[in-house]
């Protein structure tokens, strides 16, 4: 008789614990609908010591995680989901853009080629999974970005990252990408500027000036 007596036990467990992790997740979800990302965060958090392999969960952690300007977190949450996801184009873009800002803050040399590396390669993936013309705006102009500041990373002076090779062709590569976006929408004064900043810079940096 022990045996049915512990096995219904395990069941009414199960129950108990998923309806406890649905209210967690649809009180987190609600907070992360309203732009209440804080609290969003805080029941996600529950939510996720329940199950830890719900990838929507996941997914909203790191975008709650990411507007509250904690990047570390934001990064951990993505892989995360990832992992379970691993064609999540906007989950390789979002953590993209938390590592390119971890790298533009930090005064670490180190870390800001980590990071910003980081974010190259996401961004590139992010394009590679999801490449329609519809993203060219927030994938391409943001890889751009990113091909950029490694590229005036990597010409900063009496330092060991610098590399005046890899600091060309990622400005390069930059400019590519910025070009696709204007090419794409003319009226983009912003993109414009930046492209012509940016052929100055590159043409300071191979003598062409």
């Amino acid at each position: 008789m022990r045996l049915p007596i512990l096995v219904s036990f395990l069941v009414i467990s199960s129950v108990e614990h998923a309806v406890a992790q649905n209210a967690y997740i649809k009180l987190g979800q609600q907070a992360y609908i309203e732009g209440n990302f804080k609290a969003a965060i805080t029941q996600l958090e529950k939510g996720r010591l329940i199950d830890s392999t719900n990838s929507n969960a996941l997914w909203m952690l790191g975008y709650s995680y990411y507007h509250s300007d904690n990047y570390v977190k934001s990064i951990t949450a993505f892989t995360k989901e990832i992992a379970i996801e691993p064609a999540d184009a906007h989950a390789y873009y979002y953590r993209a853009k938390a590592q390119f800002r971890l790298g533009t803050d930090s005064q670490n040399p180190a870390e800001k080629e980590k990071y910003f590396l980081g974010a190259i390669i996401d961004f590139t993936k992010a394009i590679a999974i999801n490449p329609s013309e519809a993203k060219i705006t927030s994938f391409y102009q943001n890889r751009g970005l990113a091909y950029k500041d490694y590229g005036l990373f990597r010409l900063q002076a009496n330092t060991r990252f610098f590399d005046r090779a890899r600091a060309v062709n990622a400005m390069k590569a930059g400019l590519a990408d910025l070009q696709k976006v204007y090419d794409a929408d003319k009226s983009r004064d912003d993109i414009s500027s930046l492209i012509d900043a940016l052929k100055e810079k590159l043409g300071t940096a191979t003598g062409h000036h």
